[in-house]
């Protein structure tokens, strides 16, 4: 059998880790945080790497442990991640595989193509808001006029993310710290626990919840901002399966 690095964080990436243990597959998991750490099966089948790698040190990991197989299940919205793996991978002639998450795109709400243009609607108005977006457009929405006042942030119960938010600018009775995907219920909770006008979130498919944001936004009266998903081509994570078991064989 070989084995397999598989850079995840995702829920993709741990359905994958966990289909790697039930098949006896050795597998490699690289996730950027220890919450992403905690979520993985905890065998001898699988090793986790923990931490943030730039280009250079995905390379260093493929070349000294001799991987051929490279699964991306990083997040849709992960772009400089994924260029990083990809150019591990051809520099080191490991084969590519991108994990892309199942879309649950909708025609509800404004849809808008980059932060630069989400920005400018809410300048438009005065409006309450309530950012799903994550950790990583924090600091792009400082560019909201008056953001301490309005904007919420729902994030992840990270000590470095409070700290992130507190050096922002952010208020801190403004940050909701939570663990999702959120059900339609939670959603409506910290909808109004915010008082938001304005939801803001990623089309970031079934599995990070995004039908039970269309669906908590619409029951709340509010309006919905959603930031698109970038364009790409891969596998769904079946086919994926499919092909982790074809070259690494298993059980």
């Amino acid at each position: 059998m070989s084995e397999l690095l598989i850079f995840g964080g995702t829920t993709e990436g741990r359905h994958l880790a966990e289909f790697c243990d039930e098949k006896n597959i050795p597998a490699c998991i690289c996730v950027t945080t220890d919450y992403g750490a905690e979520l993985l099966p905890k065998s001898r089948n699988i090793k986790i790497v923990v931490g943030r790698l730039d280009s250079v040190q995905m390379r260093e990991i493929i070349v000294e442990n001799k991987y051929g197989y490279v699964v991306d299940a990083t997040h849709p919205y992960a772009v400089e991640a994924t260029k990083n793996i990809k150019s591990a991978c051809a520099e080191t002639d490991a084969e590519y595989i991108r994990l892309v998450r199942e879309s649950a795109e909708s025609t509800d709400g404004i849809v808008v193509e980059n932060m630069d243009e989400l920005v400018d609607i809410l300048n438009r108005n005065e409006k309450t808001v309530l950012s799903t977006l994550g950790s990583k457009e924090l600091g792009k929405l400082t560019e909201v006029v008056n953001f301490r006042k309005r904007i919420w942030v729902r994030v992840l119960p990270s000590d470095n993310i409070r700290e992130l938010c507190i050096n922002l600018g952010y208020d801190e009775n403004r940050l909701i710290f939570k663990k999702g995907p959120f059900t339609e219920e939670e959603n409506i909770s910290h909808i109004r626990q915010s008082g938001a006008e304005v939801l803001v979130t990623k089309e970031s498919g079934v599995t990070g919840g995004y039908p039970e944001k269309v669906s908590a936004s619409k029951k709340c009266g509010i309006d919905l901002i959603v930031l698109k998903r970038p364009s790409e081509k891969g596998d769904g994570i079946n086919k994926v399966k499919n092909i982790i078991e074809k070259i690494c064989g298993g059980d």
